[in-house]
């Protein structure tokens, strides 16, 4: 009866263990479908991220220099989040490495955007778009320079403050 008992046990441990190898193999290939679709997916590219970021420098001048404060704050949030959003998404660029130099002149522009000083926001702005520029010497974009606004980027938006039509 012992033997009996002990053949049972056995061959029910030697098929739990085989179930178990066929769902651990189960459990592998759906990590990897799951990894391929994760691979696959739709990131940004950095080109996107800094034509976003120019978007929001351009709308952040207009708001600024027309004293819209709200919309100034609003739009510097923006670039942050784009720059946070590069950090995390671009991690393999070696442009990436440098993105820390914004920092500084981004939080001189905040710092006059909660003071409403128009003065200080033109120079900060002044030197965060010369900080554009360097970072994209330093990265072989010299091609791509970055210039103050003559013009708003959209037609369709107001940057005033108030209720203008």
């Amino acid at each position: 009866m012992i033997k009996f008992i002990f053949i049972s046990l056995s061959i029910l441990v030697l098929y739990s263990c085989s179930d178990n190898s066929e769902k651990v193999t189960q459990l592998q290939n759906e990590v990897s479908e799951l990894q391929k679709k994760v691979d696959d997916s739709y990131k940004p590219g950095f080109g996107e991220f800094m034509s976003n970021i120019q978007i929001h420098h351009a709308k952040l001048w207009f708001a600024g220099i027309n004293q819209n404060w709200d919309l100034a704050d609003f739009e510097i949030n923006e670039i942050k989040e784009s720059f946070d959003d590069l950090e995390k998404y671009q991690t393999k660029r070696e442009e990436t490495r440098m993105i820390s130099m914004i920092n500084i002149p981004l939080d001189s522009v905040n710092s006059a955007i909660q003071n409403k000083d128009l003065k200080s926001f033109k120079n900060y702005f002044v030197s965060l778009t010369k900080t554009c520029n360097a970072c994209h010497l330093a990265n072989h974009f010299e091609f791509n320079r970055i210039k103050i606004p003559e013009t708003p980027p959209f037609s369709n938006q107001v940057f005033t403050k108030g209720n203008s039509k």
